[in-house]
């Protein structure tokens, strides 16, 4: 399945050759993150590609592209019950939003976000919902400024290769 909205960008989602290369987008999302003084969030080598090979069967790896290059990707669940507990399928949860500020443009982010609002109005649901590291103010307020809203907060939710960590839980309704 491959998305072309306007703007340069296009969509896939990620397969098996794609593992190396999801892999590099976090492992690089993390030293950036890292270099900005954010060092309670994302450390390299945490996930690797069993992660992401898991997230495929399960929901959704998606993939951004601009003139034959990655320029990022995120992950698409239908379900969330370590931040959001047993819900009615009326959601879907955002996660691993990844830049690669090596080839993106400005701006790529929103774009990626957009795209991953779309595919969840698409699949029929009426929210999309991620969840952020509580003491992170400056993705906090990305969130908040794409016009999602607190709706709760997550103490103690399990991260896969570390510590349980604190979450605010944000939503969107689709368009």
């Amino acid at each position: 399945m491959v998305r072309k909205p306007p703007g340069g960008l296009h969509f896939r989602l990620a397969d098996e050759t794609d593992l190396p290369t999801l892999v590099r987008l976090r492992d690089d999302a993390a030293r950036w993150m890292l270099a900005r003084g954010v060092t309670n969030q994302w450390r390299p080598g945490q996930l690797g590609e069993d992660h992401f090979r898991r997230t495929m069967a399960s929901g959704e790896v998606w993939l951004a592209e601009s003139d034959g290059r990655v320029t990022g990707a995120w992950e698409l669940w239908w379900e969330d019950e370590d931040a959001w507990g047993p819900q009615p399928p009326v959601a879907g949860y955002v996660h691993r939003l990844m830049v690669d500020r090596g080839n993106a443009r400005p701006g790529t982010g929103r774009s990626l976000l957009r795209a991953a609002e779309r595919r969840v109005a698409e699949a029929g649901r009426t929210f999309v919902r991620l969840d952020c590291l509580a003491d992170n103010a400056r993705l906090n307020a990305y969130y908040l400024d794409a016009g999602y809203r607190v709706v709760g907060h997550k103490a103690g939710k399990p991260q896969p290769g570390g510590a349980p960590k604190s979450f605010t839980l944000l939503e969107k309704a689709c368009a």
